[in-house]
Formats: structure tokens, sequence, C-alpha cells
């Protein structure tokens, strides 16, 4: 076997393997280490917390019937794991165990007699359990997983896991002890393969990443493996199985291609491939979206389209070459409309099978602006390519046709989750031969009877050639009919044409009076979805009715006699469009708030149902204030109005006026309505009274608005003309039910496509319905009225007349009923209200009578608060007087003190000086006479004899004594004095200080809220008068 022949070149082991839907794989250098694990008791399957609870419970169920034969039948069933042998080892290398594994299983089967295959089986392993991932290919949240379902796993799970050895095969998980297979997954849906990291729990460790159920939801599968050696051989075989995977199934015809049980059928299968620039000069295939399968293109990248096309069955048909690849945007293109490509190559391909076109596409050229655009999110576009082969055996060309949905993303989009399945579609092509035709090898020749779709073939669909004027309709399968209010209208519009809008729309600003030249011409073809407010305001004239605007303000805040009716009929307008669905939403407000102003806007007409279709158009492309006012024009201006009135006698005119047109332009169908019975009013009254607005696609019910506004009311008879003439086969073989039915359910969904109703619209541009014919018309109706009523008995005319007249009268009688029960009730209302005035009255009065007390008591606390600051003034004033005097008492003491110590200090000096002069003269006294010299010392001290030196020094002290005694009692006083003076300050700041605090309160006291609320009232009583009762 391939595997174990390539034992010997694997040296290591395999960390991770992936895969991309079977085409890629990768292989990581290996890794080796871990500790191996066990498992005992009772084999359970332990889930993580996002595990998948059905798996869990159906392997529970399967593990439970067989636990108490567990022992045995691990004997029986466990053999040594592969082990791979490195180069230059001296290990036996293991022996491969092949085992059946089914096919196609599913989670816990337990069918034995599933088909056979070729699988490379592992045991000694254990099932840790699965988990959800977001990211099926990444590294780290294998490792994660394994990190997590290794530590959870209390009880692994004895398995044998079966890696297949074929493409087609499957990977099985088989209960090591029941040998009861868990859970089954094709080799296409495992994406990727890892083991745990060396050095850590998880070394032994090995898990799968597969696609569960769909596209979007990601398992991983995590294994311990008791021999962690042999986790790099159980990598290996995943590698093998995705290389084989991947190859081409081998083809299924034989050299001969097996024939058609319709000999004149020739199947071909078509297949589509966009490549992109990759940047180093490589076009590689873009991805498709894993769900949809639309294929995700970046902006601005060169592409190439490669169109592979292979017979299948049948005599072989010679493809001699592509004379033309064509591209377009869109879906249901008309031929004019697509593209050439640059062809780079066309020929068969390496096998032979098939014939491949290549080629070129600028995505920046500006007719595929479209597909060169962001795609906004959860949108698509679709691209049509169509290739025109020449075939030797059939005398014209043939062209496939095949129509993808794309989405563009910016040019540096990366894309990790894609499918790369191939866009193919299978054509049956029907051939027959061309009478006496031969070919140059004298074969016969052939010409083509239809070319069909597998999709058409399949639901029945009529096998035709597509024309360049005739487009495939999408088949009518259901009986219901559609909602109001759908389909998508595209907001897309070519450049050229917005610029000659801009241009028209600047010239018709200069002059609003008159309509510029050429506007017909572009309106004919659609107005763009993004100038649709603005024209159709210019259109119905209504651009700058001010006094409308301002009147509608006011009605939308009267009460309707019809409120009941607008609000039933609200509800059943555009139920299938976002802005309306939603009931009590701003879409249903505004819309109700048209039609009620509208009814009491037109009193004679009012509300008349279908109007609420028309308001929601309007409602759709501007704000309601401009919705009301164009709504206002239509039904006056335009016309529509006098539908309504005299018994809808106009509308009856309008019925025969279409019938007298269908029977000159389609009298065949004219003679089948008359043999059925069939009345225009049977069909089309919704026609003139929603202007098609209850039952057709947005797309078309826009595009009528656009020729209502343009060209007026008779722009009808041309769409229903349209109509019937694009309708005329199916019509011509309905019954009566059957063209009813036909009319409400089939004819409407027949334009839900944008293009099919475009062309309807043109159409209807193209035909003619002149004028003076329809005033003939109308002037036959009327003579018919006429003469109807001339050769109606009198007797039947008056009775009609009474009728009618009673009718009137009764109305008028129902409306004077109305109107006096609203005089009565309003008398009622009215009543109630001024008994309430007059108990508010009452109440006010008492209420004015107490505020007037307490007016008259705050006014006296006023006076006594006064009176009391008035007297602690006068209190503070004495106060301040006294402590005034006192401090100029003080402050005479204080001079006289220092009076009086100046003239003792001056006293005192001068008895100094005399004395020191005295002194002086008995000293040189003394000194000139010998004999009393010797009384002074040499240093000028007088020896005085001790008695008497005594003495004097005694006397000196006292007196000395007697100064200082003296002088400190001055200086007491003064001290006294000085802090007296500090004191009586003190006294005067904190008698100033209560001062400012009660003339401050005083003033609030003056400025406070209740002394202003009592002053108004005081006022406003003194001017009003008391109130005079009233009796209703």
């Amino acid at each position: 076997m391939d595997d174990r022949s390539s034992l010997g070149r694997v040296s290591g082991s395999t960390e991770s393997v992936s895969t991309v839907t079977s085409e890629e794989f990768v292989l990581v250098p290996p890794s080796a280490g871990g500790s191996p694990s066990s498992s005992e008791g009772k084999p359970r399957l332990k889930m993580s917390w996002n595990g998948s609870e059905q798996l869990q419970k159906a392997m529970e169920e399967v593990l439970d019937d067989d636990v108490t034969h567990e022992g045995t039948r691990q004997d029986e069933h466990t053999e040594d794991p592969q082990t791979p042998v490195a180069s230059g080892s001296q290990k036996r290398p293991p022996n491969l165990t092949l085992d059946p594994c089914p096919a196609d299983g599913s989670v816990g089967s337990t069918d034995s007699s599933a088909p056979e295959e070729d699988s490379v089986q592992f045991s000694k392993l254990s099932y840790l359990g699965c988990t959800w991932v977001k990211a099926p290919r990444s590294e780290s949240e294998a490792q994660k997983a394994m990190a997590t379902l290794r530590a959870e796993s209390a009880i692994p799970i004895p398995v044998i896991l079966h890696v297949p050895n074929i493409p087609e095969g499957c990977v099985r998980i088989v209960d090591q002890a029941s040998g009861t297979e868990i859970a089954s997954f094709p080799i296409y849906k495992v994406l990727f393969c890892a083991r745990g990291k060396d050095g850590t729990l998880e070394g032994d460790c090995f898990s799968f990443t597969e696609s569960y159920r769909s596209s979007e939801d990601f398992q991983i599968h995590v294994f311990s493996c008791h021999i962690k050696e042999a986790v790099s051989r159980i990598l290996y075989s995943f590698s093998t199985a995705f290389k084989r995977s991947s190859k081409p199934a081998p083809d299924v015809r034989d050299s001969a291609l097996p024939m058609s049980p319709d000999g004149d059928v020739y199947t071909f299968t078509v297949s589509m491939e966009v490549r992109e620039d990759d940047g180093k000069g490589n076009f590689s295939p873009v991805p498709k979206d894993r769900d949809k399968y639309y294929f995700k293109l970046r902006q601005s990248v060169q592409k190439k389209v490669v169109v592979t096309v292979q017979q299948m069955n049948n005599k072989e048909l010679v493809i001699e070459r592509c004379f033309g690849m064509l591209l377009s945007p869109g879906q249901k293109v008309r031929n004019n409309d697509m593209h050439l490509l640059d062809m780079e190559s066309m020929g068969k391909s390496a096998d032979g099978k098939a014939y491949v076109i290549t080629g070129t596409w600028d995505p920046t050229t500006p007719v595929f602006q479209m597909l060169n655009e962001d795609t906004p999110k959860d949108k698509q576009v679709f691209m049509t390519v169509a290739v025109d082969l020449v075939v030797t055996e059939v005398v014209e060309p043939v062209r496939f046709l095949m129509e993808a949905p794309v989405r563009v993303y910016p040019s540096n989009e990366r894309f990790w989750y894609f499918s790369r399945k191939t866009f193919s579609e299978t054509f049956y092509l029907k051939l027959k031969q061309q009478g006496g035709a031969r070919g140059s090898q004298g074969d016969a020749m052939l010409e083509v009877v239809s070319l069909q779709r597998h999709s058409e073939r399949t639901n029945g669909g009529r096998g035709r050639l597509q024309s360049p004027t005739e487009e495939e309709e999408p088949e009518e399968d259901s009986d219901s009919e559609i909602s109001s209010g759908t389909g998508d209208v595209s907001k897309d519009c070519p450049e050229k044409i917005l610029e000659s809008w801009g241009s028209i729309l600047n010239r018709w600003h200069s002059n609003l009076c008159v309509r510029p030249k050429g506007l017909s011409a572009l309106v004919r073809p659609g107005v763009p979805e993004a100038l649709r407010a603005e024209v159709w305001q210019l259109l119905s004239g209504c651009h700058s009715d001010q006094d409308l605007l301002e009147r509608y303000r006011i009605l939308i805040t009267k009460d309707s006699a019809q409120e009941g009716v607008i609000t039933r009929d609200i509800h059943r307008t555009f139920p299938a469009h976002d802005y309306f669905k939603d009931s009590n939403g701003d879409g249903q407000d505004s819309l109700y708030k048209i039609c009620k102003a509208y009814s009491v806007y037109d009193e004679e007409i009012g509300y008349c149902q279908g109007q609420s279709f028309l308001a929601a158009v309007l409602l759709l492309h501007m704000p309601e204030e401009q919705a009301f006012c164009v709504l206002v024009k239509i039904m006056y201006e335009y016309g529509l109005r006098a539908l309504y009135k005299n018994n809808f006698e106009e509308l009856h005119c309008k019925f025969y006026q279409l019938e007298r047109l269908l029977q000159e332009q389609l009298p065949e169908l004219w003679s089948h309505f008359q043999e059925m019975n069939l009345e225009a009013h049977m069909y089309a009254s919704q026609w003139f009274l929603t202007l098609f607005t209850a039952k057709f696609p947005l797309c078309m019910v826009f595009h009528i608005t656009d020729l209502l506004l343009c060209e007026g009311l008779n722009i009808i008879f041309n769409v229903a003309l349209a109509l019937l003439k694009t309708s005329k086969e199916d019509l011509l073989q309905a019954d009566f039910e059957g063209a009813l039915k036909f009319f409400r359910v089939q004819l409407p969904k027949r334009y839900r496509a944008a293009e099919n109703a475009r062309r309807l619209m043109e159409q209807a541009c193209n035909i003619k319905v002149p004028t003076k014919k329809l005033k003939k018309f109308e002037k036959e109706y009327q003579s018919l009225r006429e003469s109807q009523l001339q050769q109606e008995d009198p007797i039947d005319r008056y009775q009609r007349e009474n009728r009618r007249l009673q009718e009137a009268s009764m109305r008028l009688e129902q409306e004077n009923d109305d109107l006096a029960h609203e005089l009565v009730t309003s008398k009622i209302a009215l009543r109630n209200d001024l008994d309430q005035a007059e108990d508010k009255a009452d109440a006010l009065n008492k209420e004015l009578l107490n505020t007037k007390q307490r007016l008259v008591e705050t006014e006296e606390e006023k006076r006594r608060q006064e009176e009391e600051t008035a007297q602690l003034k006068e209190v503070f004033r004495r106060e301040l007087e006294k402590a005034e005097s006192e401090i100029k008492k003080t402050t005479a003491i204080i001079a006289e003190y220092k009076q009086i110590c100046s003239q003792l200090s001056t006293r005192l000096e001068k008895q100094q000086a005399a004395t020191k002069e005295e002194l002086d003269i008995v000293k040189s006294k003394v000194m000139s006479c010998e004999r009393c010299r010797e009384v002074f010392s040499k240093d000028g001290a007088l020896q005085m004899p001790a008695a008497l030196g005594e003495s004097r020094r005694s006397e000196q002290d006292e007196e000395k004594d007697s100064l200082k005694a003296q002088l400190r009692e001055l200086e007491l006083e003064l001290a006294q004095t000085k802090l007296q003076l500090v004191e009586a300050k003190c006294k005067i700041q904190e008698l100033e200080h209560q001062r400012g605090v009660l003339m401050t309160e005083v003033q609030a006291a003056k400025n406070s809220w209740f002394s202003k609320t009592l002053g108004s009232l005081k006022t406003s009583s003194s001017n009003q008068t008391p109130p005079s009762p009233k009796e209703g």
C-alpha cells in the first residue's frame, strides 16, 4: 500500500495537516513528546461547554447498550497503533490493518450492513470529545480545544479510528468496546488536522476539524493516543487521504459518449471560473461564498474569465472555435447590452474532453462599473457571461449563457473561509436534421431547435432559444397574489443620463413656468430614482406651493368622519415594504396623516379606497407635506378626482374607451372577451383608480407615475394596451375564471423583474393613443348614455330619480342627525366645561381670600420686625456713643500720663545735672585742700567715714526706691489704660458686626419672595373684578 511504502520517508511526525475542500493540504515540521494517557471505568463522551448535545446523547445511548462487555471486547478489538519508523531505525515497522468503513455514515449509526471501503485502522485511542470552533484552520484554536477537552475529559472513550484510502471515503469513529460506529465524516468535510505541542500534557493528542452539517458550523474532534509516537503516523494517513481526495475523479465516460434516450438531445456541462491578478504576474481563481456560492471579486483588479464546455452524451460534436465571449452586469440582460471581451486563448483541454475559452476582463472599464463598485452589505449583484461557439455539424452558432451572483469587495480584502466548488450549469441542446443539407465531410447538417438549462428542464419550462428581444420570465408556480409594495428599485444610473438630467433641471429651475425641451424624451425611459422626488414636484407644479403646505399642517389637526376606513386601509397598504409593514410605525403614521388630511381637504369626494396606495408611492420619495401636495395636484389637475364623482360616471367612460381601443388594436382578444362576457370594469378598475399601484411591483409603479405626471392620465390606456398585448396568447387560451385569475395573480408577477417592466413600459410608450380618438369615444359613450336614458321608460326613470333623491334625502337626514347629535354633544361638553370652570373660579376665590389674610398677617409681622429693628438701632447708637465717650476719656488720660512722664523725666535730668555740677564743685574745693584731699580715693571716690557714708547711702536708696515705685505705678496705670482701650475697640467692632447682621436680615426680609408674591397678589386683587356666574 501507499501508506506502508511511505513509512520510511517520514522522519519525525506531522504537526498539522490542512485541506481546503479537498484541494489543498499543508505539512508542517514535526514535534514529538508527551505522555500516554489511559482510560478506566465506564466510557462516557465528555463534551466541552459548547459541544454538540445531540452527538453526546447519541454516543451515550450506543455506549450504554454493551457496557457490561467492555473488558472482553476491548481485548478482542485492541491492536497496536501504527508507529512510524524513522530513517535508520531498527524498530520493526507495524502491520497495517484494513477495516471496512461505511461510505456514508451518520452519528450513532449501528448499521453493520453498510458498504465497505479501504481504510487504515488505528486502535488504542481515546476520544476526548468535540467542541465548536470559529476558525477551522487555526493552529491556536486547535491547541486551545485540545487543552480544554483534555482537562475536562475525566473518562475518555476508547475508540478505533478509520482513515480512508480512497477519495470518496469517510473518517469513522468506532467504539472499541462494542464495535458500534459512533460517527462518520466524509473526507472532503475534514478541513484541518493538528497535534498537541511538544512538552505539554497535550503532546499525545491530535484533532481534526470538520464542517458540521453546513458551511458555517465547524466542530473539532480531539483524541489522545496511548503511544504518543503513533500520532505522527495518524496525521500522515490524513495527509495521504487529503492528497487522494484532491485528485480529479476518473472520467465516467468511455471513449464513446453514452447515447441519450432522445437521440436529438445533446447534454453539455458548462463551467465558469473567474481569475484575478495576484500581483505576482499570476492569475488565481477567485473564491466563492461557502453558502450562497457567489463569486468574491476585488475592485480594480485585472481579471480573466475561463469557460469550459464539455459534452456529456450522444454523438460527439466538434467545436471548431469560439468567435466571441461576452460579459455584462446584471441578470436577464439584452443581447445589445453585452460587451465583447478580448480573447486570450481557446482550444481543447489537456485531456481532450472539453473545450476551454479564456478571455481578459478589465473591470475599470466604465461599462463594467457596477461590477467594480463595493457591494452593500447583505446584497449581491449578477454578471452574465456568454460564449458563442461554432460547431461543425450545426448550421448556426450556439450560445451558452450563464448568470452568476457576485459581490465586490475592496481591493485589499482578504478572504479566509470560502468554497472552491466549480460554478457550472448543464445545458440540453436539441437539434434536428436539416432537410438535404450536407457538410464538407458528408455529414448531415443540424439546426438548433431549443437550448435549455437544467433548471428549466426540471421545472417543465418550454424549451426555446433566447432571442435578442425576448427573455425568459420567471415561472409562476404559485396561485397566491403578490403583496403590494414588492420589488426592489435600482438606484443605479449611467453618468451620461445624470448629466442630461442635470442640464434639464438647471434650465427648468431658471424658468419654472415652462417645461424645458427634451423633458419627455428623458422621462420616457424612467426618471432616475435619486431625482424622482424633485422631478415629480416640478412636473406636478407644487414645488413652491407654500399655501398648500401650510394648509396641510392645519388639516392634520382636524377630525375626519372617515378615520375608521382610513385606519383599516392603512394596514393593507404596501405590507411587503419595510417602511409600511410595522403597525404604528413612521410609515403608517405618515400615510394616515396624508389620507386624513385629504379627506378633510376634499369634502365632496373625501377618502376613497385605493388613494392610500398612491399616497404611499409618493411618501416613499418625499416628506409627507410634499407628498400631500403632489396627491392634491394629481387628484384635481390630472383628473383622477373626476373618476370618483357622479357615481363613477367618468370611470365608466374610461372603461368604454378602453374597450373601443381594444376592439381596434386587438380585435381577436376583444372578440374573446365578448364571448366570455368579460367587461373592462372586471379587470381594469384598479388600473384606473389606483394607477396600477395596488398590485404591480414598485419598479413598474414608479415608472408609470413618471409618465403619468409628464403625459397625463391618458397614459393609463397605453399601459393597459401594452399589458393586454403582451398577455394576448395567455388570455386567448383562458376561460372566464382563468382570465380573471390571470389578471389578479399571474400578470403582476410577470413584471417583478426590472428588465421585463422596462420592456413593457417601452412598448407602452410606443403605442399610439390619439387624443381625438379618445374624445370621439367619449362622445359615443355620452350618446349611448343619452339614448339609453331616452329609451328608458319614464316611470322607471322617475322611480330611479326618486330613489336617488330618497337616498340623497336619507343621506342628508343622516347628516342632519349626526350634526344634531354633535350639537347636543357639544352643548353637554360645553356645560361640563362651564361647570368645571365655575368650580375652578370658586376654588381660586377661596385661595385669594386666604392669600389676602396671609398678606395682612405678613404686613403686621413686617411692622413688628421694623419696630424691633428701630429699637435695636437705638440701643446700638447709645452703646456706640458711650463707647466713643469712654475712648475719648481714655485718650485724654493717656495724653496726660504721657505729659506727666515727660515732665518727670525732664525734672530728673535737670536734678541729675545740678547734682553733678554741685558734686564737681565740692570735689574741686576738697581737692584744693591738702587735708581734705585724702577723703577721696585715688580713683575719685569719696572716702567718707563709714557711718556718714552709710547714712547718705541709705537716704539715696530710699529716694531711688520711691522713684522706682512711682515709676512702676505709672507704668501699671499706663498698661491698664491700654488694655481698656483695646477692650473698647473690640466691643465697638462687635457692635458694628451685630448692627450689620441685623441690617442684612431686615433688608432680606424686605426683598423676600413672599413679600414680592404678596405684593403681586395684592395688586392683582385690587385690579380684578369678581366673576359673575353664567347659566348654560
